[in-house]
């Protein structure tokens, strides 16, 4: 074990333990709220670069605060630079991958919760890999303060986050959602709770966890089949948690919050797009305030099914519309670059 690993992170700290710790060392209480707005504020890679400190304090931080967890290994580029994927390693060697995508007016960040999935959803290649470990709260806020500084090189911000890279969120709800509350901290990074989405699967005892917490965060399910026949044939956790139980939650969640639910299907050609399948989901969400987000499925190595036309996408839209369910068709981005929903993936270490 390295001095660093044994060493406290400050991205896995709160503002109130940082300052408990600058206590400790005797350090008065505005110490550690410098270190605290220059990191999350100012964007400080590490402590050399907060300019309030003295030079002797900026060298002693880094013999009682660890101040970063992750290493980029490779970034990936789309042709239209738009999309950018970065490979990044942790302490342990285990491995994760972020996305950055650029919108015309928004720069939306992909980021990961876990090293692998343990949902095994077959049309998913971090599902594919298997499960390497959970991340911590700072590893999570990490990837985040990675692209906020590569943006405001250039002037831009971070405008919206979606919990939907590598790994099931809900599996690591305490990690998840104290890593969101610590980037929405009002005297740090400051991003609104509406900026950001989390994904599930549907786990049902989080997502009434999360209906309880009445949080502004908004809330995403990944449906991609409206019975049980098929949808456990696509992603194994409906076994445990079925579609009738599963929307009997996201109903509760609407009641409960009056936030509107995003529910995510995957278009596979012949297996989840026909008339049928649109006319099946619109019974099922019938009467729930929600929208339904369209994604022809992205290709992997270990899944044979192809994504449907954009004729079937259109026909597909078309019914949901008319049933009055609000629903777009995901732009696609960075597919070449394995950086779309459901591509990404790595070696585990």
């Amino acid at each position: 074990m390295t001095l660093m690993d044994s060493l406290p992170f400050f991205f896995d700290k709160t503002h109130e333990e940082i300052r408990e710790i600058f206590s400790t060392l005797g350090e008065p209480a505005y110490r550690a709220d410098q270190v605290w707005e220059g990191f999350y504020v100012h964007l400080a890679q590490n402590p050399d670069d907060i300019s309030t400190l003295s030079k002797s304090l900026r060298g002693r931080l880094s013999e009682f605060l660890s101040f970063s967890h992750l290493t980029p290994v490779t970034r990936l580029e789309s042709k239209e630079k738009l999309t950018v994927k970065t490979l990044f390693q942790m302490l342990d060697g285990k491995v994760i991958e972020s996305v950055l995508m650029r919108y015309d007016e928004r720069n939306t960040l992909c980021i990961s919760s876990q090293s692998g999935c343990a949902m095994g959803c077959v049309f998913c290649a971090t599902g594919q890999m298997g499960f390497a470990r959970n991340l911590s709260s700072g590893e999570i806020i990490e990837q985040v303060l990675y692209y906020a500084r590569e943006l405001a090189a250039t002037k831009q911000v971070v405008t919206n986050i979606v919990v939907m890279g590598m790994g099931e969120p809900f599996h690591n709800y305490d990690a998840v959602m104290d890593a969101i509350r610590r980037l929405n901290d009002s005297t740090g990074y400051n991003l609104g709770a509406r900026r950001f989405t989390i994904s599930t699967v549907g786990i049902i005892p989080k997502i009434d966890q999360f209906t309880g917490e009445r949080s502004q965060v908004n809330l995403a399910i990944s449906l991609h089949a409206a019975n049980d026949e098929l949808r456990s044939s696509l992603l194994p956790a409906n076994k445990k948690y079925p579609v009738a139980d599963l929307i009997s939650s996201c109903r509760n969640y609407v009641e409960q919050t009056h936030r509107r639910i995003t529910f995510e299907w995957a278009l596979i050609q012949g297996v989840n797009d026909s008339d049928k399948d649109a006319e099946e989901l619109a019974t099922l969400i019938n009467g729930i305030l929600c929208h339904v987000n369209i994604i022809p499925l992205n290709p992997t190595n270990k899944y044979a099914g192809k994504t449907t036309t954009h004729e079937r996408a259109v026909a597909f839209q078309a019914i949901l519309t008319k049933k009055g369910i609000p629903c777009t068709i995901r732009l696609r981005r960075g597919i070449e670059i394995n950086a779309g929903c459901g591509q990404l993936a790595s070696t585990i270490q």
